[in-house]
């Protein structure tokens, strides 16, 4: 069998930031009609090294060939001229344009010196619906979900005709069956002779999707495996570089008591109907259901952010529905949201800056803000949670694990009654998520009521003492922990 030679080989690449080097001589081959899974926590270098395949950012040292020639792509458009394409982790949608528009944003096509849009709005309309998203390709992309937003720039990705996709978390935002429906499109790339770079935290997907594995840690390349079939463990001790004993920490008792009461809620745009449940004194209450069940559009309710049309929310039993997110904040229920770059913190300003804006009361005195008293507190929380930055340092600069880390803390400074975590894991590495999961079963030990939304079973089923299932914006039930499996969740969840 003849084999045929790489489209894309890296030989050693390295990237230096001033004196700190964050790779080092790293090779790396991509081969037609394969998917090559990089792995690694967060900081391992793996966007650092695709970004550099993408044109965003130039290395240091080492050369790069493409399809048997030099490539040193100056910027993304450059790269996307050769047929290579990437899907960033981070969404790079332009809100105030439609979605064929954001789908051709760059490239627009042409006819007769006009922009084609009929045929734009055609082809990100078939885009879509390969992906099983039935929607007009006029309509703005502001309001759009999250999961929504994330098919729509994997639609982008699929009308590039690219050799090759750099695909950075494509599943983060999305549910098992939007998931199913970019896996097949992924073997259908692959037919045609696309290699594909897969960068996923979501180990259990590498198994069906990765021919290849490539685990990088430091910057550097640690392991590679000739299959996409590996034990979780081994990747992940490849990963962190030791042993991993395990991913879930014990989750306590709750105390009898209930915290948190909802009873009836109904959402005025019907994303939700009829909502009710209890939360009780140290329990982690976990919310499940795939895209478009209702999960965030109820948290953001239950936390102010979103009006609702009926029904209640109590706190100890009293009355407190929130008409707005200050009006939550000042109850005690606070929500992590599941945006954390767009909603959760401010990435141009400092850590410091970060922590002190949900916590004025703790830091002014008498209208007046002390940058040292600021640092000071930041400080104490930036330690309490592990945060790997310095109070002045911006959070933009952050890993994503470590800014989830931020937003906990500026939240949980105020000792709140209620915490809400909607995907607090979303894009962050096993390493990092293995602390966030230990902060919230401290949280649960300290007797605050956490809730905890999460479009990975695993994660749901691995944290929560109860789960409620949420299909097409109806609550479908409410299982044990030793009722709840993957089978039964799903059960529900497609009602």
């Amino acid at each position: 069998m003849t084999i045929q030679p790489p489209i894309l080989s890296l030989h050693g690449i390295e990237k230096s930031y001033g004196p700190i080097k964050v790779l080092h001589g790293v090779d790396l081959d991509i081969y037609p009609g394969e998917v090559v899974a990089l792995l690694g926590e967060n900081g391992a270098g793996k966007s650092t090294l695709s970004n550099i395949i993408s044109g965003t950012v130039q290395p240091s040292k080492g050369e790069m060939t493409w399809l048997g020639a030099a490539y040193a792509p100056l910027n993304p458009r450059a790269a996307m001229d050769e047929g290579v394409g990437m899907i960033h982790q981070e969404l790079k949608l332009l809100p105030k344009l439609s979605i064929a528009e954001n789908v051709f944003v760059g490239r627009y096509l042409m006819k007769s010196g006009r922009i084609d849009r009929k045929s734009m709005e055609e082809r990100a309309r078939n885009g879509l619906h390969r992906l099983g998203l039935d929607i007009s390709p006029d309509r703005l992309v502001e309001g759009l979900s999250t999961g929504k937003q994330q098919l729509i720039e994997i639609a982008r990705a699929l009308t590039l005709k690219a050799r090759l996709l750099i695909l950075d978390e494509p599943t983060a935002a999305l549910g098992g069956e939007e998931t199913q429906l970019l896996f097949q499109q992924i073997e259908r790339l692959k037919s045609e002779g696309v290699g594909i770079i897969y960068i996923s935290h979501r180990l259990e997907e590498i198994r069906q999707i990765a021919d290849r594995i490539v685990v990088m840690r430091d910057g550097a390349k640690v392991r590679e495996f000739d299959s996409g079939v590996v034990p979780i463990r081994t990747i992940v001790e490849a990963m962190v570089g030791r042993s991993l004993e395990r991913m879930f920490p014990a989750i306590p008792t709750p105390a009898d008591e209930v915290t948190l009461e909802v009873r009836h809620l109904t959402s005025p745009a019907n994303a939700f109907r009829d909502i009710n449940f209890s939360v009780r004194k140290g329990e982690v209450f976990g919310i499940a259901g795939l895209m478009g069940a209702g999960r965030t559009e109820l948290v953001r309710a239950i936390t102010g952010a979103d009006p609702i049309s009926g029904g209640e929310v109590l706190l100890h039993g009293k009355p407190v529905t929130p008409h707005s997110p200050i009006d939550a904040i000042r109850k005690g229920m606070v929500l992590v949201p599941e945006d954390r770059k767009l909603q959760g913190v401010v990435l141009d300003h400092s850590i410091a800056e970060n922590i002190g804006y949900a916590n004025l009361g703790e830091i002014a005195r008498k209208g007046w803000i002390s940058s040292r008293r600021l640092h000071q507190f930041a400080d104490e929380y930036i330690r309490k949670f592990g945060v790997k930055g310095r109070g002045r340092q911006n959070a933009g600069e952050l890993s994503g694990g470590n800014q989830q880390k931020v937003v906990l803390a500026k939240w949980l400074a105020r000792k709140p009654q209620v915490v809400v975590l909607d995907e607090p894991t979303r894009g962050i590495d096993v390493g990092a998520r293995s602390s966030i999961y230990d902060l919230i079963m401290d949280l649960a030990r300290e007797g605050v009521a956490v809730i905890v939304v999460s479009s990975d079973l695993e994660e749901v089923l691995g944290v929560s003492s109860r789960i409620m299932v949420m299909a097409q914006g109806k609550q479908a039930g409410i299982l044990d922990r030793k009722d709840a499996t993957d089978v039964s969740v799903m059960e529900l969840a497609t009602i």
